[in-house]
């Protein structure tokens, strides 16, 4: 028996090192091909942009504000969800205007995903590339709408004979889970301050409340208004015809009635398409077309820049507004450090924030209000406002020198709440008891077995109402306007960027090229300086090997939740106690 036992014990040993050293030389080969792979990258050459090229503006997936550099390694694995940065957009089509090489924009809108602002921003750098003299066409076998509202810039708008093309106007159709939650015995318990607050709504209600119906039936309004403008603008028409084809939906149209409505400018196959792309280039009909897509335009070199003592710091605080050290989503210890790191840099003169936030965590807003402060005492700060700079995203953006936004801008929603679960009809449900043993009365304060008394409810309401006043005092100091005439813009209220510049909460309309424009206009920097991003974008490969293991995993859960995971990370935070929001409903559901 005890030969027997060695001889296990010696095979099991045998099988563990056998195991640690296959292991090891698997890690080994495993590091040695990621060596070569990266190797080989970067021995690769890079893209050449050929005379006589197009840019071949082909948008399809999610439009983000801007994405990390793709390698090797992302290559390798594969199934990262599709995605462009819009400054990798806006910078291609700089670069195609400025250089000789590029004769035109081969416009190719298919299924993605942008907010309004964002197509506003891409619409203008359109515009502007036009100045140059140069040509855009447009070819689709079906607009959609957002995509329709781009195409509308170009010199000639084509589509497939038996494509389709969308303007149906606008819509925001929210969904409630009142009843859904009552069956599962969940109450929610809400605090807040604000006429126009909605956010708790789909958990409170079962449809809109009149002033939330009011407000929001006044925007979509605005940003239809914005978006019929420019699109009768280009199309040489009234915004009334443009609303009466709404009210028609042409998607359901032939194509003949697209080219007598005037939205389209012919009906071609894609290859008759090419065919007069070649004629514009003048190659001949049989000819490659020399092309180069936003991802080869990244590689196509113009003047180096190089960090100067005349440089503006472009700051990037994208997502929901958190407590944290993390770079997902805007955390504010990690922005905090950031910012501080651009007070202390004396080659930045002067920082434009670029916030594209619907806001979150009211302690986590005041702390990023804070250092923003500090840094506006050392040199300008511009904010430049994306598709949404809302409740947190404007706390967070008040007290900067100067504020630009989009008309399209979603924005305001100056107004907080506190969202507390029940979950004691949940718990009678399932036959569950609870107890409870404290030292002190509030000792279990924020229990969510039970609902909150009327003494804690009292106190609750008190603390709301104490963070409302300071975020209106927050506004009202930032933007140097007495803190009554403010409150009458407050109320939760969302405003467009166009209506917000009407009544003060921001300065001008534009992009981040006006921002980056004041910046160096406030900082006395003339016409020589340079910008650069903050913070750094890391490579999927990267955040594999992060040692913050958080974001990684915010990053993983994102691309599976969705649209749901603002959602999730809500639910999340009212978990983590952070019981204060300053945030517009997670989805306005735009259509």
């Amino acid at each position: 028996m005890k030969d027997f036992f060695k001889m296990m014990l010696a095979s099991a040993l045998g099988f563990i090192i056998a195991s640690f050293i296959f292991s090891f030389i698997s890690m080994l080969i495993m590091f040695a091909m990621m060596g070569s792979m990266m190797s080989s990258f970067g021995k690769q050459e890079s893209f050449v942009l050929e005379n006589n090229s197009v840019l071949n503006l082909r948008l399809e997936g999610a439009i983000q504000e801007r994405i990390a550099e793709s390698d090797p390694f992302t290559e390798l694995i594969g199934g990262m969800p599709s995605a462009l940065g819009l400054n990798d957009i806006v910078g291609a089509i700089r670069k195609a205007k400025n250089n000789d090489k590029i004769k035109g924009i081969y416009l190719d809108p298919r299924i993605f995903a942008a907010s309004n602002a964002t197509l506003a921003e891409i619409r203008q750098e359109l515009e502007d590339f036009k100045e140059s003299g140069k040509f855009i066409v447009a070819y689709a076998d079906s607009y959609t709408q957002s995509g329709y509202y781009l195409a509308s810039v170009a010199d000639k708008v084509a589509i497939n004979p038996q494509g389709m093309l969308d303007v149906h106007g606008m819509a925001s159709i929210p969904l409630f889970y009142k009843d859904a939650l009552q069956k599962l015995g969940v109450e929610m318990q809400l605090f807040k301050v604000g006429t126009y607050k909605s956010f708790a709504e789909p958990f409170t209600q079962t449809e809109m409340s009149a002033a939330n119906r009011e407000q929001v039936s006044s925007f979509i309004n605005d940003i239809w208004e914005s978006m019929k403008t420019d699109i009768a603008a280009s199309r040489n028409m009234e915004t009334t015809q443009v609303d009466s084809i709404a009210n028609q939906f042409p998607l359901l149209k032939n194509t003949d009635f697209l080219l007598a409505q005037n939205l389209v400018d012919t009906v071609l196959y894609e290859s008759e398409m090419k065919n007069y792309v070649r004629e514009l280039i003048e190659i001949d009909a049989d000819a490659k077309i020399p092309s180069a897509t936003v991802a080869n335009m990244k590689s196509v070199k113009t003047q180096v820049i190089k960090k100067s003592t005349n440089s503006i710091g472009l700051l990037y605080a994208v997502g929901n507004i958190t407590s944290g050290s993390g770079a997902s989503g805007i955390q504010d210890k990690y922005v905090v450090n950031e910012i501080e790191k651009l007070r202390k840099d004396k080659d930045i003169k002067a920082v434009v924030f670029r916030i594209n936030s619907g806001g979150g965590s009211a302690y986590a807003s005041e702390q990023i209000w804070k250092a923003i402060s500090d840094l506006k005492e050392e040199k300008p700060v511009v904010v430049s406002m994306g598709d949404v700079a809302a409740s947190g995203g404007y706390y967070i953006a008040c007290n900067a020198d100067k504020i630009v936004a989009q008309p399209t801008t979603i924005t305001g929603s100056i107004g907080i709440f506190g969202m507390i679960p029940n979950f004691s009809g949940t718990l009678d449900k399932l036959g569950i008891d609870t107890d409870v043993v404290k030292t002190n009365e509030f000792s279990d304060f924020g229990n969510v077995s039970r609902a909150f008394n009327a003494q804690e409810a009292a106190m609750m309401q008190a603390y709301v109402n104490s963070g409302y006043d300071l975020f209106l005092t927050r506004c009202a100091d930032g933007r140097g306007m007495p803190k009554d005439s403010l409150a009458k813009y407050a109320e939760g209220r969302v405003w467009t960027g166009n209506q917000a510049k009407e009544i003060g909460l921001v300065d001008e309309l534009g992009g981040v090229d006006e921002a980056i424009r004041i910046a160096a206009e406030l900082a006395n920097l003339g016409e020589s300086y340079a910008v650069f991003e903050y913070p750094r974008m890391k490579s999927p490969f990267e955040e594999i090997f992060n040692k913050n293991k958080e974001e990684l995993a915010a990053k993983t859960l994102k691309s599976y939740l969705g649209e749901s995971y603002d959602m999730f990370m809500l639910l999340k935070n009212i978990k983590d106690q952070d019981y204060i929001q300053a945030r517009i409903p997670y989805d306005l559901n735009i259509k």
